[in-house]
């Protein structure tokens, strides 16, 4: 659903920037509360986890296909802060190195696949897992349910920025009803990568899921009158991440460096929305289509799927970099503001 260069107008594409800016401020103060010793080492991991995914377009109807956004994924597994940080740097480095999505519609991609796509979800996702009973498998069902919902969301999210600021002169009816019909269809595979995703998660380490946090009981003794005693337990060590983090990277290298090559060649449901309704007449040349790495193909190599896959390698490494960067800086200050309270509290 990356929206390129020319489908909104100037004034909503600024209007949208100062919305996604806004946010994203907001979001790194948010983040110093989630990002603890257990998310702060996987939030740039799960950022490359969703550029490698979205890179696998998958068919859903007749000559069109879709991808996962992952804003309902980033929001359970590090948080709603976190996650729409990590789907802004996703897509930053696809519109930078990429040119994947325009760049003047950087606030407009933001906006609808960051911002509209991880509150809806987590949102409903919150709903759900306190009406479900207290179990793993309520945190998978309520992921799906999160996902599903969010993408046509997003599409809505669209249609309403179209309404306000397209450039050309569609029905927004039309529009509406092609958008939403097909991002149900999409829908259904991004809830099924997400429940799947963050079911694996849960059932060997559920406590680096954010949404799943407080799902173990706490420790009681029953005595033989039948009364139940809490048990205090002392705050242990948390469990190192780096095997979970190396089977995150390695699966991450793996879809985006070959299995992204069997990806459907499909345009997405906003490319094919646009061409039968014309909403792409004025499309714009991406500002970076000269980039060695444009259309995710390494300039200059000749062997598609050797091009195809170094790209997509390259792509896993920026976005992890890039991401632990901003993560490990927003945990700094964290540490910083902990440390400052705690020296007041001692004087």
């Amino acid at each position: 659903m990356h929206v390129p260069d020319g489908f909104i107008n100037a004034p909503v594409s600024l209007a949208t920037g100062a919305v996604a800016a806004s946010a994203v401020a907001v979001c790194l103060r948010g983040a110093r509360r989630e990002l603890d010793e257990r998310a702060a080492p996987l939030a740039g991991l799960v950022a490359a986890f969703i550029f490698a995914v979205q890179m696998l377009n998958f068919p859903v109807a007749a000559g069109t296909s879709g991808h996962l956004l992952g804003g309902a994924l980033a929001a359970i597994l590090v948080g709603p802060y976190t996650g729409v940080l990590c789907i802004s740097v996703v897509l930053l480095m696809q519109g930078v190195l990429f040119a994947d999505g325009g760049l003047t519609a950087l606030g407009v991609n933001i906006t609808d696949m960051a911002v509209v796509t991880t509150v809806v979800a987590y949102a409903l996702f919150r709903l759900l897992a306190k009406a479900l009973p207290r179990r793993r498998s309520s945190v998978t069902a309520a992921a799906f349910v999160a996902a599903l919902v969010s993408v046509p969301a997003a599409a809505g999210a669209f249609t309403l920025i179209y309404a306000l600021g397209g450039t050309t002169d569609v029905p927004i009816g039309k529009v509406a009803t092609a958008m939403v019909g097909v991002h149900v269809l999409i829908g259904v595979g991004e809830a099924v990568i997400t429940a799947l995703t963050v079911g694996a998660v849960v059932a060997v380490r559920p406590d680096l899921v954010y949404g799943a946090r407080g799902l173990a009981k706490p420790l009681e003794i029953r005595r033989a009158d039948g009364t139940v005693v809490p048990v205090e337990v002392s705050k242990a060590a948390p469990r190192p991440v780096r095997k979970i983090a190396g089977v995150g990277l390695v699966l991450a290298l793996a879809l985006a460096g070959f299995v992204s090559y069997y990806a459907s060649t499909s345009p997405d449901g906003l490319e094919k929305v646009a061409h039968d309704k014309g909403i792409d007449a004025r499309t714009e040349e991406h500002a970076a289509k000269d980039s060695p790495l444009a259309d995710y193909q390494v300039k200059d190599v000749g062997d598609a799927r050797l091009s195809g896959g170094l790209a997509g390698v390259i792509g896993v490494g920026a976005t992890l970099a890039v991401g632990t960067g901003v993560f490990v800086v927003v945990r700094r200050r964290r540490n910083r503001a902990e440390s400052a309270a705690s020296v007041s509290e001692t004087v």
